[in-house]
């Protein structure tokens, strides 16, 4: 990757609906030199997906709340991650060092919404135990995956 590609990346990410034109005189390139960079970006893994950036706010998800989990000993871990990976309410989902074996992300349309995910995961066996942190404002969020209804 050279530093053509990253000036790529930088300008798809803050807006991919950028026409190949802009964005080859930005690079310095013609349109069909930045779509055939674009094509390789992704074949190697770069680029791994294109996406819109939806705001969780406009479709009645304010909450957003950062759970740290420790897995119930009988729980099955591949089982656990499949779910979580599935999950519309979860925008992260990370295997962390610590105390916790997990850091999930979540967006809810209210507090109500954050206790009965955590009622499920309660009841589907995952948790030994659990913290909660509300987010009171984000200096800095990544694009948010709209999964459909929660």
């Amino acid at each position: 990757m050279d530093e053509i590609d990253r000036m790529i990346l930088v300008h798809l990410t803050e807006d991919a609906r950028q026409p190949l034109a802009t964005l080859g005189a930005l690079v310095g390139l013609s349109p069909s030199a930045v779509n055939e960079r674009i094509r390789r970006l992704g074949e190697r893994g770069a680029i791994r997906r294109i996406m819109a950036d939806t705001a969780p706010e406009a479709l009645g998800l304010p909450v957003a709340a950062f759970i740290w989990v420790a897995l119930a000993a009988a729980a099955d871990e591949g089982a656990f991650r499949v779910a979580m990976a599935d999950h519309p309410a979860i925008t992260a989902c990370h295997h962390v060092t610590g105390a916790w074996a997990y850091l999930l992300q979540i967006r809810a349309a209210d507090l109500a919404g954050v206790e009965d995910f955590l009622s499920s995961l309660k009841q589907d066996g995952w948790l030994a135990g659990s913290q909660t942190v509300l987010a009171l404002s984000s200096v800095v969020e990544p694009p948010f995956r709209f999964r459909g209804p929660q």
